[in-house]
């Protein structure tokens, strides 16, 4: 091996230290794991790759910048298209601007140019509907967005100005599990431990007023599974109670319409005499449900539990009075 190769594997080995040690390791850290002399280390330092760096303030630690990171993906045809399918469902699901979203895409295209154009043309169009000046700008979710996602990457703690019901501003330090798109509401939650109260919540990233990284350093339980953890979910929303038993009955003009579709990853079906469905499964939070359920109008009757039918009966008769005219 010659010494152009040697350096080229050496600085490999460094990038994939600092990958394994978030918090960064000094030059004579990284001499000591390698088995080479902390002067051969310093050397490197101006050959690196933009994305690792020195961090001055920190011990003279050596890190890497996992926001200027560039990931080479291979993908295949049928691959692309999965890609294409999910940012179709980003792009007209996520109402805001998201310039990252949109240099993906343009990326993801002209890797595919070549490959299917077709399907490369059409990553280019969702792009620019990502990036649309139309869409709402909200430069406070880009940023909110940005150091949820390095605090989880890096596993650091943040600190969170969150904007409640009726407008008042809660603060908490806040150790990010998982970031979700939420299509319902069109928007993006975090799930993570939250003090106060010292326990597993959720943010909708939209009503985060401000936000700052931390220092703080957390790691995320191994039996933490977002999975299970919204199994009985409708959408995002959990509970630590049995879930409850949601049985509707879907006219049968619309019955074949909503037996195509698997719902929820709980539901059972059955078809009744008269051409009906019946769908019942097993749910956290039902009142997730309503905008669905209402989705359907008098196409759908619920059955249980009662107090869901209570709900939807009287929502009915106040759309009823509001429609009443003189």
């Amino acid at each position: 091996m010659n010494s152009i190769q040697k350096k080229a594997e050496r600085m490999l080995q460094i990038e994939q230290l600092l990958f394994a040690h978030p918090k960064g390791l000094t030059a004579t850290e990284i001499a000591r794991r390698l088995g080479v002399h902390r002067s051969t280390i310093s050397r490197y330092q101006f050959d690196m790759p933009k994305h690792i760096y020195v961090d001055d303030e920190d011990g003279h630690r050596w890190k890497i910048d996992r926001t200027a990171y560039l990931l080479h993906v291979r993908l295949s045809l049928n691959e692309a298209m999965a890609v294409h399918l999910a940012t179709r469902l980003l792009a007209t699901r996520l109402e805001r601007q998201n310039p990252h979203a949109a240099s993906a895409l343009r990326k993801l295209a002209t890797a595919l140019d070549r490959l299917a154009p077709r399907i490369s043309a059409h990553l280019c169009l969702s792009a620019d509907e990502m990036d649309d000046c139309r869409r709402h700008q909200d430069p406070n979710f880009i940023r909110s967005l940005e150091v949820l996602t390095l605090a989880w990457a890096e596993q650091r703690k943040v600190q969170i100005w969150y904007r409640k019901e009726g407008d008042q501003i809660g603060e908490y330090l806040f150790a990010p599990y998982y970031i979700e798109p939420y299509a319902v509401g069109q928007a993006v939650h975090t799930i993570g431990y939250r003090e106060p109260p010292g326990a597993l919540r959720t943010f909708k990233v939209e009503r985060i007023e401000r936000i700052e990284l931390t220092h703080q350093s957390y790691a995320i339980p191994a039996d933490f599974d977002v999975r299970e953890l919204l199994k009985f979910a409708w959408g995002i929303w959990y509970t630590d109670e049995a879930p409850e038993e949601v049985l509707l009955r879907f006219q049968p003009r619309v019955a074949r319409r909503v037996g195509e579709t698997r719902w929820h990853r709980t539901e059972q079906v059955s078809v009744l005499e008269d051409g009906s469905l019946l769908w019942r499964a097993q749910i956290a939070e039902p009142t997730e449900m309503l905008p669905w359920i209402r989705g359907w109008g008098a196409d759908c009757e619920v059955l249980a539990p009662p107090w869901l039918r209570q709900r939807v009966k009287e929502e009915v008769e106040r759309m009823y009075n509001l429609y009443q005219t003189e």
